[in-house]
């Protein structure tokens, strides 16, 4: 049973856990940092089921970035040369085969968007929930935004995009998002990390699409009364999705993977990514 709800909210991530609650501050970053030292959050990402992906369209890339580092994507090119840009961002298992598979995916129903799905982790890919949880916690806020800023110098000063992540991916779609500025027209956030600051919430330049699942311990009813609270006093705009079903259920290589909530959710994410590249 899908649940739809237009507010004026935000994600504030805030845990049951104790773990979490112990050690979380406003950087998101440091606070998905202590989810995956918790044993339940890891508990909560059944491994994924290995797929058979041939690429048809895309390739790997590589683009500098202000710390003096290379930064890897996934780049599936637009038709004809566009200035319009999705950026795709992986779950907390790294740039694996699914989620370039969802990037073809995407491009096949966005045809004239070019499509990148930026690797947060530097060529690594998690086999096990110990080296996701090992990957996320290794990845500083220096790196993340300096791969973030290498991404929109690459993609040039034209460039509109919209974002586009699931659980740790959805969180750093925000952050994308909001590091993007004025470039920003969209974005799209599964189940991921919210932002707790105010003064970034402000910065975002459009509204932002949220898909919950009702069953998912780490964003639960209270943690939405948080998002309405913060997302008023920011004066910006969440379209709310929420489904029957739990973490992860949009992954079609989860245990989790719920078929007919996921497909909603899908064209509801497509529905509001076409209208924002129209």
């Amino acid at each position: 049973m899908k649940h739809l709800g237009i507010a004026i909210i935000l994600f504030a991530y805030i845990s049951s856990n104790a773990v979490f609650a112990q050690s979380c501050c406003n950087n998101p970053n440091d606070k998905f940092a202590a989810l995956a030292k918790s044993s339940d959050f890891r508990t909560e990402h059944e491994l994924p089921a290995e797929i058979h992906f041939q690429a048809k369209y895309g390739h790997m890339i590589q683009f500098a970035c202000p710390d003096n580092l290379e930064a890897n994507a996934y780049f599936v090119p637009a038709k004809k040369k566009s200035d319009l840009w999705l950026i795709v961002i992986h779950e907390w298992w790294g740039l694996n085969d699914h989620i370039k598979e969802e990037a073809e995916k995407l491009y096949g129903d966005l045809d004239h968007v070019n499509i990148l799905a930026l690797d947060m982790y530097d060529g690594n890919v998690a086999e096990n929930r110990e080296e996701a949880s090992q990957y996320m916690q290794g990845l500083s806020k220096e790196r993340a935004y300096s791969i973030i800023s290498g991404m929109l110098n690459y993609i040039g000063n034209d460039a509109k995009l919209c974002t586009i992540g699931w659980c740790f991916g959805g969180g750093w779609s925000l952050q994308t998002a909001i590091e993007s500025g004025k470039k920003t027209i969209g974005c799209v956030m599964y189940y991921g990390m919210p932002d707790e600051d105010i003064t970034r919430l402000k910065k975002l330049n459009s509204d932002v699409l949220g898909i919950f699942a009702s069953q998912d311990e780490w964003i639960n009813a209270e943690v939405i009364a948080t998002f309405e609270t913060n997302m008023e006093e920011a004066g910006k705009t969440l379209i709310v999705y929420s489904y029957e079903a739990d973490h992860a259920f949009a992954n079609p290589s989860s245990p989790r993977y719920v078929e007919k909530a996921a497909q909603d959710a899908y064209k509801m994410a497509i529905e509001y990514l076409r209208l924002k590249f129209k």
